[in-house]
């Protein structure tokens, strides 16, 4: 069997809005062919995200608006799954551009299959992450008090993927105190620097999680050439 392909592009640091803007442009090029499979991995500004199950209204977002502003976080609409979460520097944000026909179509596999991914990645770092019963995510910690190091949001569009994944590497974690995260009231949010006590170079985890991705999906990947 031939195995999968997708192409990475990391891009650093790059504002929400244009990281959306980005990705609508390549599922229409993914649905039209134009690119094969393409995961981005990137950092954001510090941004609050309101997925589907907001409906547009911030009810977990805690802080004030003028708490927001001194905290130079802004607030977006966006048209992922899920509830209300947080970007910013230090966090690893993976959007895969993936169009999951023709033996892949079962969108609940797929958040499980990026949990997998991301379990794996961690694995590297020996970092024991895992799931909690009816919730997405990756979750550490004991049962009954897990805390969430990444976060999952997709939006699968004629079984073309966006959107994707959030892996707290080293943010700010003071910034989640703005937010009920994921409207999850009773379990926290840790990062990778946080468990293993030592800075982590975001090439190293982005190598990890590429590596995870490809175990998971059977798949080769390359980089992009510009």
């Amino acid at each position: 069997m031939d195995l999968r392909r997708f192409e990475t592009r990391r891009l650093g640091l790059i504002d929400y809005e244009a990281g959306v803007a980005l990705q609508q442009q390549l599922v229409e090029d993914r649905r039209a062919g134009r690119i094969g499979d393409t995961l981005l991995l990137l950092e954001h500004p510090p941004v609050i995200t309101l997925g589907a199950k907001t409906r547009g209204k911030p009810t977990h977002v805690v802080a004030t608006s003028e708490a927001l502003e001194n905290a130079g976080v802004t607030v977006h609409e966006t048209g992922r799954g899920g509830d209300v979460t947080y970007h910013g520097p230090g966090q690893l944000v993976g959007y895969p551009i993936f169009d999951l026909r023709p033996d892949r179509c079962d969108v609940h596999q797929y958040v499980r299959d990026l949990e997998e991914a991301l379990i794996l990645a961690m694995r590297a770092f020996g970092i024991d992450g895992g799931r909690v019963k009816g919730l997405t995510g990756v979750w550490v910690g004991p049962a009954g008090q897990e805390a969430k190091l990444a976060a999952i949001g997709v939006r699968i569009s004629r079984w073309i993927t966006s959107h994707g994944f959030a892996l707290n590497v080293a943010p700010d974690l003071s910034h989640f105190d703005l937010i009920v995260p994921c409207g999850i009231a009773d379990r926290g949010v840790t990062s990778m620097s946080r468990l293993i006590q030592r800075d982590v170079a975001m090439a190293e985890v982005e190598d990890a999680v590429i590596d995870g991705m490809t175990r998971v999906f059977s798949a080769t990947a390359a980089p992009v050439q510009t």
